[in-house]
């Protein structure tokens, strides 16, 4: 069968993959430990669910704007004025099926053939892909594990060519946790404005940062290039409202304009009870985000230490976010496992743990591991996975 041209240039999510391969374990009775899934195990705050009881309850169940209703884009410049100092109007603001449509319609409107947009890896799949499907090429500049996977504007500045029409950060980093530091937001942000560059910043997990680093990126760009700044983020890992599909994009109005046009032919509005529930969200306490970030703190130090226990699966600390992403290499052989993908396929065939490949995330010889889920099945998962460690010892396949 012949397909778009396009889709050539893609690939399914490996996330969604990996989600789809332990369901279908799971349906077939297998007890699988699911590390996989990027989402919080958390439930939606109870507020956040009010909020959305009562719009039900109003039949505020009709279109909205396709940009979102304007309480909701007040509530984003609301939260961005509170926790980070800077003023934007609504109509800079666009609501969005998660950050991914936010991303999604930012290249779709920013790049085209002949375009490159460099961003670091390993990278989060979809920002890949989604320059591809702009048309545009991605140069992807490395960052490394020895370095803690730290973002360098350096390099990034090195990677600029007379074709380059944006720069992609994501900070904190999905799958590595590694942050991009204000200085070097600083260092990336003068060296855009003077060629005339887009920078975009994909800021899912933003409420996600572990130590008090400074990280106001956004008031590092707006105070240097406010009229190429793009700023991408969601409720989704804040408020564990993955399934809600709550995102928003900030960026000059006339870009807003234009990625309204692209979403009103595509999807058009969100969900009109999920607005309500953001609202709730945005404006509402937000001791919950505190007690999540708490939580996960435990988590990553626990599930890491147990992990590192064994010197073959060499892992950093992530400084954000809710992902480990160990390295594996050690582990693999061409008598064996030759890849990080054929241990991840072993690993939930042989001990019915669910991990995402490196491949996927432009990192053969690492997995990512999420530890957004309780500490029981962490430690159940991280046993499992040295049990299978030392079945390929005791097999002679390592």
């Amino acid at each position: 069968m012949s397909f778009a041209s396009r889709m050539h240039r893609v690939v399914a999510s490996p996330t969604l993959r990996v989600a789809a391969d332990a369901d279908r374990l799971r349906r077939q009775g297998v007890d699988v430990v699911d590390l996989g899934a990027g989402e919080p195990d958390f439930a939606t705050p109870d507020h956040v669910k009010a909020a959305a009881h009562a719009a039900l309850d109003a039949n505020f169940t009709k279109y909205t704007p396709s940009a979102g209703v304007m309480e909701l884009r007040e509530a984003v410049a609301h939260r961005y004025k509170v926790d980070y100092g800077v003023d934007f109007k609504p109509e800079e603001v666009i609501i969005t099926a998660g950050a991914k449509q936010a991303l999604y319609n930012a290249a779709m409107v920013l790049f085209g053939p002949g375009d490159e947009v460099i961003t670091h890896g390993p990278f989060w799949p979809s920002i890949g892909d989604q320059i591809k499907l702009a048309d545009a090429t991605p140069v992807i500049v490395q960052t490394h594990m020895e370095d803690g996977f730290t973002i360098h504007a350096d390099p990034i500045i090195n990677a600029i060519t007379p074709k380059t029409k944006g720069i992609l950060i994501n900070s904190p980093c999905n799958p590595t946790g590694a942050l991009v530091s204000e200085a070097e937001m600083a260092k990336i942000a003068d060296a855009a404005k003077a060629k005339g560059l887009w920078v975009i910043v994909d800021f899912t997990y933003e409420k996600l940062i572990y130590e008090p680093v400074p990280h106001n990126l956004i008031k590092v760009l707006f105070d240097r290039m406010r009229e190429k700044t793009v700023i991408c983020s969601a409720a989704s890992k804040a408020y564990a409202m993955t399934g809600w599909r709550c995102g928003w994009a900030i960026a000059p109005k006339d870009v807003i304009a234009q990625c309204n046009v692209l979403q009103g032919h595509a999807t058009s509005n969100i969900n009109s009870i999920t607005q309500k529930a953001g609202i709730a969200a945005l404006t509402g306490p937000q001791d919950g985000v505190t007690a999540m970030l708490n939580e996960y703190r435990k988590r990553r130090d626990a599930v890491h230490g147990w992990l590192t226990s064994d010197p073959r699966i060499v892992c950093v600390k992530p400084g954000g976010a809710f992902y480990l992403f160990p390295y594996v290499a050690g582990l693999l052989s061409p008598n064996g496992l030759r890849s990080s993908g054929e241990f991840c396929e072993a690993l939930l065939k042989d001990v019915a743990v669910a991990v995402t490949p490196g491949e996927g995330f432009d990192a053969p010889g690492y997995f990512r591991l999420s530890y957004a889920t309780s500490i029981e099945r962490l430690k159940e998962g991280a046993d499992r996975i040295k049990t299978f460690v030392q079945a390929l010892e005791a097999s002679g396949r390592i």
